[in-house]
């Protein structure tokens, strides 16, 4: 995907190299090409609505990316969660659907859809740090977001603790399920994580007392309010110069931009939101 920069974990590498020797490459390469797929769709629904999730990192278990969404919507966030799921659904339903075309092609493409449908299957799963953990927990945040972070990880502990226990029981049966081993782990320790994406970011006035250099964005005034969130920064200070139909229209700080996005109308135009004298 045009925009998304690629890091590799160095474990990533030793997971491959383990599975070459194992025999395993073509499901761990399988299983790359769907993550790296259903991470890529949560980045372009992100992008869709104006926000950007552009750093793709390989890990050993999977994929993650990481970028800048802070302030996005509740049914923003929504969308964009469910984007990665939907994406490795609809590639095993096209392997489904080349099996009902040409069944021949089943023996070189069947290990491809199954692990897409075991991705979109396994991120329903209600717990951190999956898809399904973040919707629920998006889902249950109108009752607090203490309540919600509460029960998210009560349910992952438990999932977490059902998966271990069917660990054990592969053992006892002489055939050990490492995977869900490694499975039952990860999902213990997203239970101390999860939540949502980046939220708008705080006040920066002591770092403005010891000085700031500033950042002057040239916008289109017409355009939404979650369209220059991505102009945010740590660093800098940001200052956004609207433009309405080529014509200068004015100025808006940083803090009346802020301002202007807590009160949680995203899709406000950036000209609405400038100072009225």
């Amino acid at each position: 995907m045009p925009g998304v920069k690629f890091r590799v974990h160095p474990l990533f590498l030793l997971a491959g190299l383990v599975c070459v020797f194992t025999g395993d490459l073509m499901l761990f390469l399988a299983a790359v090409v769907a993550a790296v797929e259903h991470e890529c769709a949560h980045a372009f629904a992100a992008r869709r609505y104006g926000f950007t999730l552009d750093t793709l990192i390989l890990m050993p278990y999977g994929a993650v990316i990481a970028g800048d969404i802070a302030g996005i919507g509740k049914r923003q966030e929504l969308a964009v969660l469910a984007a990665g799921p939907l994406a490795n659904a609809c590639t095993a339903l096209l392997f489904a659907a080349l099996w009902w075309l040409w069944p021949e092609t089943y023996a070189y493409t069947d290990t491809a859809a199954y692990v897409s449908l075991s991705l979109f299957l396994v991120n329903l799963l209600p717990a951190y740090p999956l898809d399904g953990g973040r919707m629920l927990h998006l889902c249950l945040s109108r009752f607090g977001e203490t309540f919600a972070r509460r029960v998210c990880r009560a349910v992952t502990f438990a999932l977490a603790l059902l998966v271990l226990g069917w660990f054990v029981f592969t053992c006892t049966a002489g055939t050990p399920a490492f995977s869900a081993l490694v499975f039952s782990v990860l999902l213990a320790a997203g239970a101390f994580g999860g939540a949502r994406y980046a939220r708008l970011p705080p006040p920066r006035e002591k770092r403005l007392r010891r000085g700031a250099e500033e950042r002057r964005v040239v916008i289109d005034g017409s355009r939404p309010l979650q369209s220059a969130l991505r102009f945010l920064s740590d660093e800098k200070y940001l200052v956004l110069v609207l433009y309405l139909n080529g014509e200068y229209a004015g100025e808006l700080s940083e803090e009346e931009f802020l301002s202007a996005c807590r009160a949680g109308d995203y899709m406000r135009p950036l000209a609405e939101c400038l100072p009225k004298f």
